[in-house]
């Protein structure tokens, strides 16, 4: 076995075994899970105050309070007082606000005020604003004095639904489509970049500190006796590699497991979903699950690469973490950088900025996976893989120069331009 096998071998061992990594890999999919059930749940029962909050009703149109109605945690009480005298009235004193409408209301609907003892909040404002709004309506309707036309106006309203379909021969020859969801694509967009980014991330600085903690242990003046330092730097970047991929791999299993069963489900029970839902459950296709796949394979594997080794050229430059805040910036800016610009390109994929930062390797991990839902002709994605590994290459031997200096390096702090004088030394 080749010295790079066994030292991958000892990183993907001393990494798996750990607790903390069992751990991580399996509550991780629960977590990601109660990122998107909480949120609802919290929308669901947190939007309601314990006890209701009572609104003191000074109608001077008679239209208004008789339609108000006790709801999402508000009560209303209609009062023949005027505004100061329910102001000052004791049965009042602990009522929450006053709603002051005016005598014009229907012909004028801004003769509305509110006035709140404690600060007020907008979903109450919302609630006030479209019941008034219907009793306003109501009012008018009744007004114009026409038969029928509240059911009149009603059908005059168009609901629109669109349903979307992608040319694809796969649908069964030239011509055919195949229903697809722009809201499925944007979701997988988004997660598979911000994974990338995750991965990238919270790897590559592992390695930095795994090669920090061997420098300041002086573990790595021992290992470098039988490897070449060049091996030992490649060997914890591919072995961390198969560590990220193995959890990856889990969480697929385990996620992927629980996505088909709601498909499945979700397919069975399609009377009773709406429409647009059907229709994004019906857009996850074998083939396309398979293309997202490899291409995220394909990215995250080469922007794992590029920037593990970065990370360990810093982690051998310095002896603590803290020194390697300065160092880390021209790594985490286009890291960062990514993420910013994957929120436009999800809006839209075609455009010059998304082309660019998706062919640019520094960016392309993350913006050319978050533009293949959308469809990407090949030829880009070729060339944006080739110029991704081709950088590899590249900054790994620039990298392995200053890993093969840094690591014998004690007692001082290094700046950006001593790193870049050591990748001119001859080893």
């Amino acid at each position: 076995m080749s010295k790079i096998a066994l030292i991958i071998q000892r990183e993907f061992n001393q990494r798996v075994r750990k607790r903390s990594f069992i751990i991580m890999t399996i509550l991780m999919p629960i977590l990601m899970a109660g990122l998107m059930i909480v949120p609802v749940l919290i929308a669901q029962y947190g939007s309601s105050p314990s006890a209701a909050r009572e609104i003191v009703v000074v109608d001077s149109s008679g239209v208004v309070a008789p339609a108000l109605r006790d709801e999402q945690g508000l009560a209303f009480t209609a009062t023949a007082m005027t505004y100061d005298s329910a102001r000052m009235a004791p049965q009042y004193s602990g009522a929450f606000g006053f709603l002051v409408v005016g005598p014009q209301v229907v012909g004028n609907p801004s003769e509305l005020t509110l006035y709140t003892r404690e600060s007020s909040t907008l979903a109450i404002e919302n609630n006030i604003r479209e019941q008034v709004r219907r009793a306003v309506y109501q009012k008018r309707i009744e007004q114009a004095n026409v038969p029928g036309l509240d059911s009149i106006l009603e059908r005059l309203q168009v609901y629109p639904v669109l349903t979307t379909y992608r040319l694809d021969a796969r649908a069964g020859g030239e011509g055919a489509a195949r229903e697809s969801s722009s809201a499925i694509s944007m979701g997988v967009s988004y997660a598979l970049g911000f994974i990338i980014y995750l991965f990238i991330f919270i790897y590559g600085a592992a390695i930095m500190q795994g090669v920090i903690e061997e420098k300041s242990n002086r573990i790595v003046e021992v290992i470098v006796s039988s490897v070449k330092p060049f091996q030992l730097m490649m060997g914890k970047i591919i072995g961390m590699a198969l560590v990220a991929l193995t959890q990856f791999a889990v969480w697929v299993v385990l996620i992927g497991g629980t996505m088909l069963a709601i498909q499945h489900f979700a397919l069975g029970c399609a009377d009773a979903m709406p429409a647009e839902l059907t229709t994004a459950v019906k857009s996850l296709d074998g083939i396309f699950l398979l293309k997202m796949a490899g291409a995220f394979l394909l990215f995250f594997t080469g922007g794992y690469l590029l920037y593990a080794s970065m990370y360990a050229a810093v982690g051998s430059a310095v002896e603590n973490v803290q020194d390697t805040q300065q160092l880390q910036l021209p790594i985490t800016i286009p890291l960062f950088l990514a993420v910013v610009v994957m929120m436009n390109v999800m809006h839209d994929p075609t455009n010059t900025v998304a082309f660019w930062f998706s062919i640019i390797p520094f960016t392309s991990p993350i913006i050319m996976i978050a533009r293949i839902p959308f469809g990407v002709p090949a030829w880009e994605v070729a060339l944006s893989a080739v110029l991704l590994y081709a950088t590899f290459l590249l900054i790994v031997s620039l990298a392995a120069k200053i890993y093969l200096t840094g690591i014998f390096m004690y007692g001082k702090k290094p700046t950006l331009g001593e790193m870049l004088r050591w990748i001119r030394y001859k080893g």
